[in-house]
């Protein structure tokens, strides 16, 4: 019994750990950059974008397809990093613990 008593105290334990993880990831912001730094897209810890900046040297007639390219370069930069940012949350949440391949907690 008090084997199941203390496996009922990790999960709760586990269950806080993640919810303090989903707050950290709401209120981070991670920057994607490409192009030398001449556009950045700023994501939130879950994903969403947040925000564009584009340097004013780019907005030509004629470049359109190049900035089209530099944003989407800037985004999978960033959701890269948000990646990392989730994978490392998770790791410290779980004390380590590896889940079976293809389990999410969040």
């Amino acid at each position: 019994m008090k084997d199941i008593m203390g496996m009922m105290k990790q999960a709760q334990q586990l269950q806080a750990r993640m919810q303090q993880m989903q707050e950290e990831l709401a209120s981070a912001e991670i920057e994607g950059r490409s192009g030398g730094g001449l556009v950045a897209v700023t994501l939130d810890g879950k994903g969403a974008m947040k925000r564009v900046k584009i340097d004013p040297s780019l907005m030509k007639a004629d470049e359109v397809e190049i900035v089209e390219d530099l944003i989407l370069a800037a985004c999978q930069d960033a959701k890269g990093k948000v990646e990392n940012l989730m994978a490392d949350k998770m790791k410290e949440a779980t004390g380590g613990i590896a889940l079976p391949p293809g389990m999410k907690l969040f």
